[in-house]
């Protein structure tokens, strides 16, 4: 009766076959570069999310969240009303830090996502509205969004008096499109400086396979590799005035290669999940594994005394110990061995994802893993 493969070696099989597909596929040069000097800026706010039902910030006893209290008071006398801060009592409020990142051709009006996070004490953001909070860039503080709207939990909470249940993360929040750009610093291309595309992942093959397709394109020697993760384009004679310029870089980022994968074998030892690519490869090795279990147990005897006689009933624990040791599982991979071939013949030897996890860390150490290992 054949074993049924486990859903990780599923995994790894159905990952084998896609990524070695896509070694040999064509992959846009959008999807693989960013422009050079065109980051994402990142911003940051703090602000108020009300409407929550008693699972806001506590804001009385020495262990509430004072910031809390001050912001509301705050607040409410930018709009005529002065309040004792002292003598806040809310629940339904919760101090929050907002964060987005804004690329650098969102024009003012556009839209953002971003994300809210609680600050104090709060137990749940769930049914919350975000105030409107400015989001501002931490190196000059200067105001580039504008936030506000309700937010979208991933998570859920339940709680009566003595028992609570909680699914998910209910202390963090987005508001898709919740963001509205006030301003952004402009990003425009420079004829005098030539056209940088930075490599999300640097590679020299890829790199290299880049110049060659722009130059091929446009038959003349406009690329060239600066290092690993950048490429240098110059500009054409047609191409220099600005509206040409991003029809340029259209082109360019329209350009497809073949892409060099590299061979990784990424695990996480928290959760025992193990996923492979398709171009990883095992030399000829040799493979022994077994297991060793050491039981222990502790056997109440109870000791009682002689009939009419003087003594008292005493209990002794009896401690036992014993250890089994599995035999060891031998297997021999040939040279060449795909991940599915050895998905395979691990899967044969019925091992735990943690006992692949060690297996795969030997052969890194033998020098047999063609590839990278990644523990996370």
């Amino acid at each position: 009766m054949r074993k049924k493969l486990k859903p990780i070696f599923i995994l790894a099989i159905i990952l084998s076959l896609v990524i070695t597909d896509a070694v040999y596929s064509q992959t846009r040069l959008s999807d693989l570069v960013e422009i050079q000097h065109t980051q994402r800026k990142e911003l940051i706010g703090y602000g108020l999310v009300t409407g929550l039902d008693r699972t806001g910030d506590r804001t009385i006893s020495s262990r509430g969240s004072v910031f809390t209290v001050q912001s509301i008071a705050n607040m409410l006398e930018n709009f005529g009303i002065t309040v004792d801060a002292e003598r806040l009592r809310t629940r339904n409020v919760a101090a929050v830090m907002v964060t987005a990142s804004v690329g650098p051709y969102n024009a003012p009006g556009s839209e953002i996502s971003v994300t809210v996070s609680s600050l104090g004490d709060a137990s749940s953001l769930q049914g919350g509205v975000l105030l409107q909070t400015p989001l501002f860039d931490p190196d000059d503080e200067e105001i580039f969004v504008k936030a506000q709207g309700p937010l979208v939990v991933g998570g859920i909470t339940a709680e009566i008096p003595g028992a609570r249940v909680t699914r998910n993360q209910t202390l963090t929040a987005t508001i898709p499109g919740g963001g509205i750009v006030e301003r952004n610093r402009e990003s425009l291309l420079d004829t005098e400086k030539p056209l940088g595309l930075v490599l999300r992942e640097p590679n020299f093959t890829n790199a290299r396979r880049i110049v060659e397709s722009i130059n091929t394109t446009f038959d003349e020697d406009l690329a060239a590799v600066y290092h690993a993760g950048l490429v240098h384009v110059q500009w054409p004679q047609a191409f220099r005035d600005q509206s040409n310029m991003n029809i340029f870089t259209s082109l360019i980022l329209e350009q497809e290669i073949r892409v060099d994968i590299p061979a990784r074998v990424v695990m996480n030892e928290r959760t025992g999940t193990i996923v492979a690519g398709g171009n990883v490869v095992i030399d000829d090795v040799m493979i022994s594994h077994g297991n060793i279990q050491v039981r222990t147990q502790v056997t109440p005897f109870i000791s009682q005394p002689q009939p009419f006689g003087s003594g008292e009933t005493v209990v002794v624990p009896v401690p036992e110990v014993g250890i089994s040791e599995q035999t060891a599982q031998t297997l021999v991979l040939e040279p060449e061995t795909t991940v599915q071939q050895l998905a395979g013949s691990l899967n044969s030897l019925g091992l735990s994802p943690r006992d692949i996890i060690s297996i795969f860390q030997a052969l890194e150490r033998a020098g047999s893993l063609r590839g990278k290992l990644i523990v996370m």
